[in-house]
């Protein structure tokens, strides 16, 4: 491949509609191998848009992945979480793509079944038009306006209602990593919501809640605990937001956070290792790129 073809420049997208469409890092990159060799095998002269034709390739094989995985994420042990991507500062500048690839968005997008998701991503997150999203997912284009009609209401029902800025976000989770060093339990509540729910996924690989921990005298209790083991937090940006990475043992776990009022009211810990190998570079994430 040269740096002139259309999948090289079009790459950072293609990647960006397979992992929010699939949640997964992995899957995504394997979906992007089938579609290369789709791309290489197509008769060019035929392709008037390759930026459109790439983006209904990936977005066929990532539905054709994510059917087939559809099975192995119901048997999945525990709490099942998006895989956490390293990103730069950069990323969390662009709003629209900051929030789309949060743990908070991933996660409620795993609540929609895989046609409504692919929906859902190409139209709200890369404001495709509706005939276009209808030749990638196979569906009449009235059916698609349906779906994606559903699909909004779906996920507006369950995402974060409160926007915050970026530097309240950092400034939450800077307090939240002092509270983690010190491992003091009023710190610790002080710097979580009453109600907060911590989500935590080992993937029955290593230890996890088999469900969520829900209340702040309970997860600062657990997270005092953990503080008493390693004290080993670093700060990180995972997935455009700022989060903490911690090593245990050589073993690295990410904890991924949502704020609203100054206090942290949600936290993803994903700490199964198979969802922790792309931690040491930034992943190339993108909304647009030039046709």
């Amino acid at each position: 491949m040269t740096a002139q073809d259309p999948f090289v420049a079009h790459r950072g997208l293609l990647f960006t509609v397979a992992y929010e469409i699939l949640g997964s890092a992995a899957d995504a990159e394997d979906v992007l191998q089938e579609s290369w060799l789709r791309w290489a095998g197509a008769d060019r002269a035929e392709v008037r848009d390759p930026r459109s034709y790439l983006v209904r390739t990936v977005t066929r094989q990532s539905l054709n992945r994510l059917r087939t995985l559809a099975r192995r994420r119901e048997e999945y042990v525990g709490e099942w979480l998006p895989e956490p991507l390293l990103t730069s500062p950069d990323v969390a500048e662009d709003v629209e793509l900051a929030e789309s690839v949060s743990m908070a968005v991933l996660t409620v997008l795993e609540t929609l079944g895989p046609t409504e998701r692919a929906v859902f991503v190409l139209r709200e997150v890369f404001d495709l038009p509706y005939g276009e999203i209808a030749e990638a997912v196979g569906r009449p284009a009235a059916t698609v306006r349906q779906i994606a009609r559903r699909a909004r209401a779906h996920v507006a029902a369950r995402r974060p209602r409160v926007t915050v800025s970026r530097s309240e976000q950092q400034a939450v989770v800077e307090r939240f990593l002092l509270a983690l060093r010190t491992g003091r339990l009023q710190e610790l509540l002080d710097v979580m919501a009453p109600d907060v729910v911590m989500i935590t996924d080992g993937g029955g690989v290593v230890a996890a809640g088999l469900t969520p921990f829900h209340g702040a005298e309970l997860v600062a209790g657990l997270l005092a605990r953990a503080s008493e083991i390693t004290s080993d937090f670093a700060p990180v940006w995972l997935n455009g937001a700022p989060a903490i990475r911690i090593d245990l043992d050589g073993e690295p776990s990410t904890v991924s956070a949502t704020v609203a009022d100054g206090r942290i009211t949600g936290l993803y810990v994903v700490r199964n290792p198979h969802k922790l190998t792309r931690l040491d570079e930034p992943a190339q994430l993108t909304l647009s790129c030039p046709r």
